[in-house]
């Protein structure tokens, strides 16, 4: 974040409730621990130290966030496809596999350019981004895979039209700053004591102390009969209040003032699920019935199936007929209590991911809205 945007941060911040939700930058300045935050590989002890004591843990290795960083040679995607190709105006592009490594080329008839896929970023059910290292650098592949089309297409927002020399139309080098970023939310425990990031020892995903903070202060005094210690030296994060809550789950997919500082509009915002609830006219101050987590649990597969969120709206919507309550404040429904979220969280079409996702900004949406 740029100091004027931070300038501006702070006075808003300033003059708003403490409760009331913040930008992921001034939420790591905090001392206590938050997603992203930059902690060292030995503070950690992997998700399989969780499991003998956690049923969660059991079923979090299966959840998106749990496969959205991989080593390239882990990508099911990678394994199963033994050609990929794509083709954009004068250059061609493949990713091939071959003796164990996916190689992502590029040619434009006359020249050609190659490497060895390093990381796949994603979880494979939208789709899959790739990086690879030239000269000790990260840099993102011009393509991505699209599982609805089951093929290569541009990578979003990077498609080129007339692409300077063969570099460019192969890839986009990433910066120190944005590479920690990047694997700040596709890894976990991916810092290194240099400051940059731990490729060789971080752990690919999001696991569980990628949202429960470092593990291995916890699990010694667990060990060693501590309990009380054991447990204050863990992050629960069911029990942070509304708006902070979803901040926490905004730390990657970007908060309301996340999104405003950056001066995101309209399909970018959209993608940001914490950016639309808390724009929602539900959302009002927060209730803990409409967090991220009151909805989806992270440590099981997303639900899909529109009817199964019911029960949570109507946790708070009065069911047909009765008038709103201390407990139930919200209007009844004048159409049905069935598959509420799919006439008031309607999918959208982002064109260059060739995915429909879902608006999280909760309303009566307009005919043709």
């Amino acid at each position: 974040m740029t100091a004027r945007a931070l300038l501006i941060a702070g006075c808003v911040l300033a003059a708003t409730p403490a409760a009331a939700q913040m930008a992921t930058a001034e939420r790591l300045q905090g001392t206590g621990w938050w997603p992203t935050k930059q902690t060292p590989r030995q503070d950690h002890v992997g998700p399989g130290a969780c499991v003998a004591c956690h049923r969660q843990a059991t079923t979090q290795p299966s959840t998106s966030m749990a496969l959205t960083g991989q080593r390239a040679g882990d990508s099911e995607i990678l394994r199963a496809a033994t050609s990929l190709t794509f083709r954009a105006a004068a250059h061609s592009y493949s990713i091939t596999r071959s003796g164990g490594q996916s190689v992502y080329a590029v040619t434009n008839g006359e020249e050609s350019r190659s490497a060895p896929l390093a990381w796949a970023f994603g979880a494979g059910k939208v789709g899959q981004s790739f990086l690879f290292v030239r000269d000790g650098r990260i840099h993102e592949a011009r393509v991505s895979y699209y599982d609805t089309v089951r093929a290569l297409d541009f990578t979003p927002n990077r498609a080129l039209t007339a692409p300077r020399n063969l570099d460019e139309a192969m890839s986009r080098p990433v910066d120190e700053s944005e590479t920690r970023r990047c694997f700040g939310c596709h890894t976990t425990a991916s810092a290194s004591p240099a400051g940059g990031v731990d490729f060789a020892g971080l752990i690919p995903g999001v696991t569980c102390e990628a949202c429960h903070g470092p593990g291995r202060a916890h699990v010694t005094a667990i060990g060693a009969g501590r309990l009380k210690e054991g447990r204050a030296a863990i992050v629960n994060p069911k029990a942070l209040d509304a708006a902070d809550s979803v901040d926490f789950c905004g730390s990657c997919h970007a908060t309301f003032w996340d999104v405003k500082l950056a001066g995101e509009r309209g399909v970018a915002a959209l993608r940001s699920q914490p950016h639309r609830l808390q724009s929602s006219r539900c959302w009002s101050q927060g209730d803990a019935r409409l967090t991220c987590v009151a909805c989806h649990d992270p440590h099981k597969p997303l639900v899909r199936e529109s009817g199964a969120y019911d029960e949570k709206c109507l946790g708070c919507h009065a069911a047909a007929g009765p008038t709103p309550s201390a407990s139930h404040p919200a209007r009844s429904c004048k159409v049905g209590t069935s598959n509420c979220s799919s006439c008031h969280m309607p999918k959208y079409e982002v064109p260059d991911m060739h995915f429909k996702f879902t608006d999280h900004l909760i309303r009566v949406v307009a005919p043709g809205g």
